[in-house]
């Protein structure tokens, strides 16, 4: 069977199709959601382009009935290497699911998969789409020996509820209310949505339903659904229907998930607090639909939670954002490569060993341990854009490489974000942090007038010594035009370009050229070295 394409997992190299299904639903609900901003900020097609590689793939891994190839690589051989992609030597074993071994997780995730990414690709390649939709509707076989666990059936219902968004078959509607009761969907307010657990996002889904006038005969049912909805998502502290536990820094969500194997997504914070948000904005987009009604939401218990009129505002999802970009009490961007301090220990085997370019021998599984993952040097190659596990419980953070809990990122946690990025871009920033103030152990009150951006752009070899072109993006974010800034750069050992030198040590002012700089203007320097990157902050700037 060819199955070639699709995505790893996280830092491995097991194409695990579970959570590869939730992250391709994720990232076409965040279209479908939030097409008009991914247009505005010209990241549509990409967007597209990420679904169809993922859809792909499902299409080859469901070639005949009752049959779908369910992962590619064995977990425990894998994790015995640290090898790029290029020298791979681990077995490729591949694993099905049919009606005689069932896996209706995995089946239902798929099939919710291809109905979202149906409904993204629908205004732009009609055809496509319909293969999707055909493709998604095949994926629904008996597989009653698996359904031991209310979380198993729960995905059924998952599958099933976007399914009947993209369809609008009312046998898939029928399906979710006739079971909420057996399956749990209106008796557990669950308070994260991950590639694990989906609770919150059937509730979500079928609130949607109902809110939008398609409940039909089910709708005390669905109300059910909305009641635990509006009790898991709209909680900002543990004092309302004492159902969250929250960590000091900003009061976010931290869940314990069951499966150590996926750690990064289970037992630490960014993962589901990405994925939550992603929910949490599809379902302030309902707030929003309810705001011209005045409409009222309460926790099962009656407690009224909240009243929405037409000035409402949440600000949850962008605390999570905010948060996670770093305005935490570590000063930790988790969003590898943004700000001036972010994980440079990835546990991720194509970061931490230089690419085939630079290092054209062949890196075994043994070598790879010896000489790359125990490396206490920063990694060669910066995995841009991929947010790692994060803190624990306690906004603690280790960037240590072999804390794979901490530091290593994964394909479930990265696709909620497009959605949660794509709507704060187009949302203007107040600026106003009141409700999210830091802890003594974060930076100044003030926020910093320029957000950097550093990235690599280039690497190589000299006598022996790695080499690595740092290209660092500096936009004013303060609001004002900034006519005077100093920068102060430290562990800098290599020449700069584009800013001119003070006669302080390592302080840096704008280049004789640059005499402003326009809100929301960007100026790049460059700089090169070996070895640790530079780190950059702003000594004083004028307006």
């Amino acid at each position: 069977v060819d199955l070639v394409g699709g995505y790893y997992d996280s830092g491995d190299h097991v194409k695990f199709g579970f959570p590869m299904a939730f992250a391709v639903t994720t990232l076409s609900w965040s279209v479908i959601e939030f097409e008009k901003e991914l247009a505005a900020a010209n990241k549509l097609k990409y967007a597209l382009d990420a679904i169809k590689w993922g859809t792909d793939y499902f299409i080859k891994a469901h070639k005949e009935p009752n049959v779908l190839w369910a992962q590619v690589g064995d977990g425990d051989s894998d994790h015995l290497c640290w090898e790029r992609a290029e020298d791979m030597t681990t077995p490729r074993t591949a694993y099905k699911i049919t009606t005689d071994q069932p896996g209706s997780e995995v089946a239902g995730e798929t099939a919710a998969a291809l109905a979202a990414a149906s409904r993204a690709f629908k205004p732009f390649d009609s055809f496509y789409s319909n293969i999707l939709l055909g493709d998604t509707t095949t994926h629904f076989y008996a597989s009653r020996s698996t359904i031991l666990l209310r979380l198993v059936i729960m995905m059924n219902c998952y599958g099933r509820s976007v399914v009947y968004e993209a369809t609008n078959d009312q046998y898939y509607l029928n399906y979710v209310s006739q079971n909420a009761a057996s399956f749990g969907g209106t008796g557990w307010a669950v308070t994260e949505f991950s590639w694990d657990n989906k609770y919150a996002g059937v509730q979500v889904l079928l609130t949607k339903v109902l809110l939008q006038g398609g409940s039909g005969a089910y709708s005390d049912t669905l109300k059910l659904y909305q009641a635990k909805a509006s009790s898991s998502l709209l909680m900002p502290s543990e004092e309302q229907c004492h159902n969250i536990k929250l960590t000091p820094g900003v009061n976010l969500v931290f869940q314990i998930l069951l499966d150590d194997d996926q750690g990064v997504c289970c037992t630490l914070m960014t993962g589901t607090t990405c994925s939550t948000s992603h929910l949490r904005r599809t379902f302030d987009g309902l707030l929003e639909y309810l705001s011209t009604s005045n409409a009222k939401l309460n926790c099962p218990d009656g407690k009224l939670i909240l009243q929405m009129s037409s000035n409402s505002q949440s600000p949850r999802y962008k605390i999570s954002a905010d948060y996670i970009l770093g305005k935490n009490p570590k000063s930790m961007s988790y969003l590898v490569g943004y700000g001036p301090n972010y994980p440079t220990h990835v546990h991720h085997r194509g970061a931490s060993i230089p690419s085939i370019f630079t290092l054209p021998s062949t890196v075994g599984c043994v070598d790879g341990f010896e000489n790359w993952y125990d490396n206490p040097k920063a990694d060669p190659n910066v995995i841009l854009g991929a947010l790692v596990g994060g803190p624990d419980a306690n906004d603690a953070f280790s960037d240590d490489r072999k804390n794979y809990q901490h530091t290593e990122p994964t394909l479930a946690s990265n696709a909620p974000l497009v959605g949660v990025f794509a709507k704060l871009d187009s949302v203007p920033d107040t600026g106003d942090s009141s409700s999210y103030a830091a802890s003594k152990a974060s930076p100044p009150k003030k926020d910093a007038p320029i957000e950097f951006v550093h990235k690599i752009t280039n690497t190589w070899k000299t006598n022996g010594t790695d080499y690595f072109r740092h290209e660092v993006t500096g936009k004013n974010v303060c609001g004002k035009p900034i006519t005077y800034l100093k920068l102060d750069i430290e562990n800098l050992s290599g020449p700069i370009y584009g800013l001119k030198a003070t006669k302080a040590a390592h302080m840096y002012e704008f280049p004789e050229w640059l005499k402003a700089l326009n809100s929301k203007q960007a100026f790049k320097f460059v700089y090169i070295q070996g070895g640790e990157p530079a780190k950059v902050a702003v000594a004083a700037y004028r307006n």
